[in-house]
């Protein structure tokens, strides 16, 4: 996503016990559960390369703030990573990571048609799937950005979506570990039916 020409490698500032790069290179990546492995990176000093460690409270962004899992970030993608300046002596140096942006070319998402079964315009959440079981059910958080039609794309208002009604979600598509699981909606369409 950077420049094609130029190496856009950035350096690493340290501020106490913390550690930022902007713009290194991950050079590797492993998971074997898509939230919790490893990213190899390097930056503009030359052979330099560290080993984030990646795992359950580390946060996984893209470029717009949203949540992602660790196999949407490849080899070749840049990523801006905070981490602590505790390091082993191993080569390459591991540290454990605490958040990572990454450029990633396209944000992935996922639709779900299903009825509403709660709205919490107050915490800004709704619900879908099972009104009579919480593990069968899935909150969608509702930001500033999420975008709510009908069916001919009129912009409606979480106001307007009610218990009951069939809708279709366009979200992201990673979701945290809870009951019910939790993700992002871009885009919600109220259907007729």
């Amino acid at each position: 996503m950077n420049g094609e020409n130029e190496d856009a490698r950035g350096m690493i500032t340290v501020s106490g016990s913390i550690m930022e790069v902007q713009n290194a290179l991950v050079e590797d990546m492993f998971t074997s559960n898509s939230r919790t492995g490893y990213l190899l990176i390097s930056y503009a000093d030359p052979g330099e390369n560290d080993m984030l460690n990646i795992g359950w409270d580390t946060l996984l962004i893209d470029q717009f703030g949203e949540v992602i899992s660790l196999c949407s970030i490849t080899k070749g993608t840049y990523v801006n990573a905070t981490f602590s300046s505790v390091m082993t002596r191993s080569i390459p140096p591991q540290s454990n990571a605490y958040r990572i942006i990454a450029m990633v070319d396209t944000t992935s998402y996922r639709i779900t048609t299903d009825r509403i079964v709660w709205v919490d315009t107050d915490n800004h959440f709704i619900y879908t799937g099972n009104p009579n079981d919480e593990s069968e059910q899935i909150r969608f958080v509702i930001s500033s950005a999420t975008q709510i039609m009908d069916e001919d794309g009129k912009p409606l208002t979480d106001v307007d979506l009610k218990p009951g009604k069939m809708i279709r979600i366009k979200h992201a598509s990673f979701q945290t570990a809870s009951i019910p699981p939790q993700t992002t909606a871009f885009e919600i369409e109220l259907l007729s039916s």
